[in-house]
């Protein structure tokens, strides 16, 4: 017969979950750096096909039957009607700085201005891009702080333009007033837009690539720090979620 010193301690008893457990939390740390390194390569490589294939699938109509590779091989190419785009445009805006070019531009957005609809689309699409891509305007190259969405509570924003005249007449105060967008976490293409006084700003040294890094992390990936520390950091998340479900697992029970 075996007597009850005979029977395994619950110290004894629970070892092998233990041993389950920590087996587990490795893999899960080699999961979670393994995702690290090949997320980031995934999503960019997906990203720029999808552009690829989508610009081949505007200017490809455009191009003749004669000058398309899928013509002349058993396959298409893919980013070759990329390549015409950009040459076309290339071509588009050397036509552009000289005289007649200009002129011809001139006459386009004359006629595009006497069409209520369309003016107002045009003229409001011509700034955006003029303001974008022009590499002149201080637009979105500033990262702030605001008191958002409550008191005691900070935001990352993209600091903008002032106002115009009409809008700034029509803001309460006399204090000056400046536009930011505020991206939404983890998509920072989306946010909102809203005037805020500029004493209410807190100008952050940050670069906007270091702010929509910022933002799509949710904070795990902080600016200027090490690659290694980040994956550590993710470790020890998986790790402490480990310890977490160990905890809230039940004791085992004590044999008697």
């Amino acid at each position: 017969m075996t007597s009850r010193d005979d029977l395994p301690s619950s110290e004894t008893a629970a070892a092998p979950p233990e041993a389950h457990t920590g087996f587990m939390g490795r893999l899960r740390n080699y999961f979670l750096t393994g995702l690290v390194v090949a997320g980031p390569v995934a999503i960019t490589l997906w990203l720029t096909w999808w552009f690829v294939t989508w610009v081949d699938g505007l200017v490809r109509p455009f191009v003749p039957i004669a000058y398309r590779a899928e013509t002349y091989l058993p396959f298409g190419v893919p980013g070759s009607g990329l390549i015409v785009g950009v040459i076309a445009l290339t071509l588009l805006g050397f036509l552009t700085a000289n005289l007649i070019g200009r002129t011809l531009v001139d006459l386009g957005e004359s006629l595009l201005g006497r069409i209520p609809a369309v003016r107002a689309i045009y003229r409001g699409l011509k700034q955006v891009f003029e303001t974008l891509f022009s590499g002149q305007g201080s637009s979105f190259r500033r990262v702030g702080l605001v008191e958002f969405p409550s008191p005691g509570m900070w935001s990352i924003v993209l600091i903008s333009q002032a106002p115009s005249n009409e809008v700034a007449r029509s803001l309460p105060g006399q204090e000056d007033h400046i536009s930011v967008f505020l991206p939404c976490a983890p998509n920072p293409t989306t946010g909102f837009f809203f005037y805020v006084p500029k004493s209410k700003i807190i100008e952050v040294e940050m670069s906007t690539e270091d702010a929509a890094t910022l933002i799509m992390s949710c904070g795990v990936v902080q600016p200027g720090s090490d690659p290694q520390k980040k994956a550590a950091a993710l470790a020890g998340l998986a790790n402490a979620a480990r310890v977490a479900n160990a905890t809230l697992q039940p004791a085992p029970e004590k044999v008697e």
